[in-house]
This record gives C-alpha cells, structure tokens and sequence, in this order.
C-alpha cells in the first residue's frame, strides 16, 4: 500500500502565499505531539493544524464551485450523464444531480422572474441546491464553510466526547456545543481514536473536507433526517463497534467501513420516502427501478464525494473499489423494507450457531447488522432524547402527508396527522420492528450491560407511549361526551324557544 510522503498536501501550482502565511507543514516525524506507529494527537491539536492549512474562505467557496467541474474531467464524466463511471468501475452520483419535484416551487409564479432560464430551475429543483437557493431569494445569507469549534465550547465539546462511549451521549447538546458541526466533529474525533488516520495514511485536511461535503449534503431543513441523525447513528454505531464479541475481530477497514457508513447512509435525504417518489415519478425512482431508490441515491452519492474529495486516492485501485462496494452493501442494509430479509438470516445464524467472525463475510453481516440497529436505535436511548426523536421523525412523515393531500395524492401510511398519533406509531415501530432486532443483537452479544441497557429503556419508552396513548384516548372520549351533552342542550334549548 502506497504511503503518503507528506502528511498534508503540497499547495496548488501558481497558488501565492499570503503575507505573514505560514509555510505547509513538514512530514509527519517533524509534527508536534506525533510518535511512531501511533497518532497522538488530542482535538485541540487536530484542529490547530487544520485551522493552519485551511485556506481563505473565498478559496474555499471557488474550490466547491469548481468540485463538480473537476470530478467530471478526473472521472471521465459527460456533462449530460448524471452518474459517473470512475476506474474502479462503481457509478457514483454528482451532488445535487436529481430534480427534486417541490410543487411550491413549480407553482410559484412570483419567483418566476428570479429564476430565469430553464437551466437555473433544473438546478434550483435539486435536493441540495433548491434549500440552497431558496435561503438566497429571502436574503439569507449563508454561514463561510469553515467547520471548527468555537473556542468558548471547545473544552465542554472536548469534555462530551471523552465519554462518546456511553449509551447516554446526548447528541442535541453536543449538535449546539459545536455550533451545528457534530458530524465533522465526531467523526474527526473517532478516526483518531481508532488509529484510522495512521493506519491508512489519510491527510488531515483532506478528511476534513471529505466530512463536511458529507454534513453539508444533509438537510438541516428535514426534521429527523439530518446530519444530527447522521451523528447520533455514528456514535450508537461506535458503541456497537466496542462490544467485545464483535470488536475481537474487527479489523481497522471494518471499523471505517462502519463508521463512514453510519455518517453518510442518509445522505442528501429529501425527507420524503420511496413511496412518494415513485408517485411522482421521481427521476431517482426511474433510475433505480423502484428498488432501495433512496438508499441507492446514499450510496451513490457518498461515493461521489469520496472520488471528488480524493481521500482514498492514494490507495490501491482494487482497495478503493473494495472499499465502495462495501460501502454499498452496509448502507443498502438500512432499507426498511428488506427487515425481515436481515432478520430471519441473523436469527438462522444465531439458532446455528454458525457465524465465525473470523471469516470476512460474516463480519460485514454482522456489521450491517450494526448499522441497522443503530439506524433505528432511537427509542432505546433515554427518554428525553427518545422522545425528541419520535417527535422529529413523526413531524417528518405529517409534512409529507400535508404536501400528499394538497396535491391530491394518496397519502401514505403513517403520514396522515388527523388520524396517525405520534404514540400510535412509536408503539407499532417499536413492537414490529425495534424488538425483534434488538432482541437478537443482545443474544449476539451474550446480552452484554449495554445490550441490556438498551432492552431496558426500549421497554419502559414503549410503557410510557402506551400511558400517553391511553390519555390520548381518555380525553378523546371525553370530548366526544362532552359534545353530545352541549348537543342535546342546544336541542332543549331550542324546543324551549319554540313558540
């Protein structure tokens, strides 16, 4: 395997350098705090060494604009071709490449004027772009790319992620600590931490950026799905990665693998589901045939990011195309509608006792198994974090639901608010869905204290959505005896005024 000469790459040819500028970095050996065969930097340290490489904000802004442009060229790509074909021979998805189908937008005359040309539409209708641009036409002007820690929070986020171990990180408080940035952060923190950033020889900056291309393609517009939702199934993702029966086996691509899955697996979700886009006749449905279209489009375009950032570009073709191919299958494995598929598979391994994690095959089942429950893990945690979730997911589903019904569209399950009550669905996900896998991840793990502590808060979340249920239903009917006797009033009432 190729070893990178420099840690940080050389500056771009012609690039002048600023008054008072410091020099790049020197190789690794000269860099503080670092030892061989071991990265000891703490994130202070990481982060000083990339606020000194980080170019100005006006570079950093052409750089993205100029992204695309120059992934097409270094791809082989045609300016009319959506996917691109990279040598490794896996097609990957250009940002913003798909038409996001907004009715508001389309509708909206008003805007007509300021939108122009066809082509500006075809670009104002995308995922990313449209939430981009639509802050622009009302005067917002968007915050400078430069994804770093405030210092005023820097020892309270540092202190948070001293305990990214434990089943009760609370991933709102630290979303607000680093100021919006905790996918960046965490996953800066926790390729550190697992000796990622040595073993595979990966620059710093280029990591960096590579993480906040991820995080910016989340919509922080969506409800639930988002890049805080990206972290917290990062982080359930890295506890999981711990638990000993599956950690003895793990080897550092297994770690990354997980850990790049987890944070990229929801990427540039539109916050609508596959139903709705193959009842538009969404071009993302046509692409993929109605299959796993939203997790195809995850996988497609987190691999895209990777070939334009070039993190792995120093690695061997067949590990690069190993690396997207797994990729795939660990974020294909989060497609909800093949649960029963994983599960009557892990159930058959386990009642076998057939599964050797020392066989390459099984550790990627196992880890997809990982993803899957972490992707899902929401009602396991606390309370007040669970709660926060299903409020977030189930306020996700009801917007879909409003924009079904104002177009005259059948509205999906679980997305009509009149008659789908957030306990209603908390209660069914978490009996249909949560506790079969979770049953089976603990008997996995030899029902390890966090397999167990997990078990534990799933039942007493559920005991509380049943309580808030049953209120629901007490005070329905309460009403509804309440509006019978005022009706029965009125009709006395009128009798009486009658002559």
């Amino acid at each position: 395997m190729p070893v990178l000469e420099r840690f940080f790459p050389a500056a771009e040819p012609g690039r002048r350098r600023r008054t008072g500028e410091e020099p790049m970095p020197f190789p690794m050996g000269s860099l503080p705090g670092y030892q061989q065969g071991t990265l000891a930097w703490d994130l202070p340290e990481m982060i000083k060494m990339v606020k000194l490489v980080w170019k100005s904000k006006g570079e950093l802004r052409g750089a993205k604009h100029r992204g695309v442009l120059e992934s097409e060229d270094a791809l082989g790509g045609s300016a009319g071709d959506a996917r691109v074909r990279g040598q490794t021979g896996v097609l990957s998805e250009r940002r913003g490449s798909y038409p996001f189908i907004d009715f508001r937008l389309l509708n909206n005359t008003t805007l007509s004027g300021e939108i122009g040309t066809k082509k500006k539409v075809k670009r104002l209708l995308s995922f990313q772009r449209y939430f981009h641009a639509s802050r622009l036409l009302r005067g917002i002007v968007p915050q400078a790319s430069l994804y770093l820690l405030d210092e005023d929070y820097l020892g309270q986020a540092r202190h948070m992620l001293s305990k990214v171990g434990m089943w009760d990180f609370d991933i709102f408080l630290f979303d607000r600590l680093t100021n919006g940035n905790s996918l960046v952060t965490l996953l800066c923190h926790l390729f550190n931490v697992h000796g990622l950033i040595h073993h595979f020889q990966l620059d710093m900056v280029t990591l960096h950026r590579f993480l906040v291309m991820v995080q910016e393609d989340y919509h922080s517009q969506n409800p639930y799905h988002n890049a805080v939702h990206a972290a917290d199934v990062t982080q359930a993702m890295h506890c999981y990665l711990r638990e000993p029966k599956l950690a003895n086996f793990l080897t550092p691509s297994d770690i990354m693998l997980g850990l790049l899955a987890a944070a990229a697996h929801d990427v540039d979700h539109p916050g609508v589901n596959q139903p709705f886009l193959i009842k538009t006749k969404h071009h993302l449905a046509s692409l993929y045939q109605n299959v796993s279209v939203l997790e195809n489009h995850h996988w497609r375009s987190t691999i895209g990011m990777l070939r334009e950032s070039r993190l792995l570009a120093h690695l061997p073709k067949e590990v690069t195309q190993d690396i997207e191919q797994q990729l795939g299958s660990l974020i294909l494995a989060t497609d909800i509608n093949r649960q029963n598929e994983f599960l009557i598979r892990l159930k058959s391994h386990l009642d076998n006792q057939d599964l050797r994690l020392e066989d390459a095959q099984d550790r990627h089942f196992m880890l997809q198994i990982a993803l899957k429950c972490a992707d899902i893990c929401n009602p396991c945690r606390l309370w007040d974090l669970s709660k926060q979730w299903s409020e977030r997911v189930c306020e996700e589903f009801y917007r879909q639901g409003d924009l079904e019904q104002k177009f005259e569209l059948e509205v999906s399950p679980l997305c009509n608010q009149q008659k789908d009550t957030i306990p209603s669905i908390q209660i069914g996900f978490m009996t249909y869905i949560v506790e079969p896998l979770f049953e089976r991840w603990a008997q996995f793990t030899g029902n390890t204290p966090l397999s167990e502590n997990m078990l534990n808060h799933l039942r007493r979340n559920k005991a509380k959505w049943r309580s808030l249920l049953h209120k629901q239903h007490s005070s329905s009917r309460s009403n509804d005896h309440s509006g019978q006797v005022t009706g029965s009033q009125e009709q006395t009432l009128n009798k009486e005024e009658t002559p």
